[in-house]
């Protein structure tokens, strides 16, 4: 797995606020009647009845919505507080620019409602080791948005699929980790997308972060995050012989690096 932060310029197009959502969190009210009738002439006379105002929408308190099953993402704001359970013991706090000086962004999978029925916390994952940290932030902190992608790789066919809207965009052969310093497993997210400041080295144009972490090495720059980057290597592509990063073809790569935003699902599987 290459140092990525070390030889990386920040790419520049951030697209957090691209893909419209629809306001799911405000609740439809209904349809006010008209506030008159017409009589059999065709006359305009005053409705019989009062319309009674729409009643505002109300939940039960600590109900929530899921987004697990959909891509969902957020935007820190500001300084941002993860907590363990909604407003108790603080486990991370976020900058609204990483390291890296991108935007800190989040997966987002559940909401927990408020009496009004909009979310006043989300559970989202954590771009931190371990492997899946998962956190509450408010509401109030994110700017949440919708993701049309999402990325499935296959370690044991060495291959990755990158979905929009359920159609496959690309499949692709990787390089992947080295028994020694495997590609971990599990569920994570696109955290960040770095352009090289030489495309003619062994990250090629660029690289795709994911909120992953080797699990071998931890001393590494910025604690060995994983990537899905290009190569100087084309020979390596669906080999095993990685640091844990997952390498594809440049021309693969800078297509997707400036299509795949930020907060895209990312599926690794053995």
């Amino acid at each position: 797995m290459p140092r990525l932060a070390l030889v990386l310029t920040v790419l520049a197009a951030f697209v957090a606020g691209c893909g419209g959502e629809a306001r799911e969190d405000e609740a439809a009210a209904p349809r006010e009647a008209p506030p008159s009738t017409a009589s059999p002439s065709g006359s305009r006379t005053p409705s019989s009845e009062a319309v009674p105002a729409p009643s505002p929408a109300r939940c039960e308190l600590g109900s929530s919505r899921s987004y697990a099953g959909r891509g969902v993402a957020a935007v820190a704001l500001g300084p941002t507080v993860a907590f363990r359970k909604p407003g108790r013991v603080a486990v991370a706090r976020f900058e609204r620019l990483n390291v890296n000086r991108v935007p800190t962004t989040f997966r987002v999978l559940e909401a927990r409602l408020g009496p009004d029925c909009r979310p006043s916390w989300y559970r989202v994952q954590l771009p931190i080791r371990p492997n899946g940290a998962e956190g509450w932030i408010r509401s109030s902190a994110l700017r949440r948005y919708a993701v049309e992608y999402r990325i499935d790789v296959d370690l044991s066919d060495r291959l990755i699929t990158v979905y929009r809207n359920g159609g496959v965009v690309v499949r692709t052969r990787t390089a992947i980790g080295r028994p020694e310093t495997p590609t971990p497993t599990g569920s994570f997210y696109v955290n960040q997308r770095l352009l090289a400041a030489d495309p003619s080295g062994p990250w090629g144009p660029g690289g795709i972060g994911i909120s992953a972490f080797s699990p071998t090495l931890p001393d590494w720059p910025q604690g060995g995050p994983i990537a899905i980057h290009g190569t100087n290597r084309p020979e390596s592509i669906g080999q095993v012989m990685s640091n844990g990063c997952l390498r594809i073809d440049n021309a693969v790569l800078e297509e997707l690096i400036h299509a795949v935003p930020d907060g895209t699902p990312v599926r690794i599987r053995a």
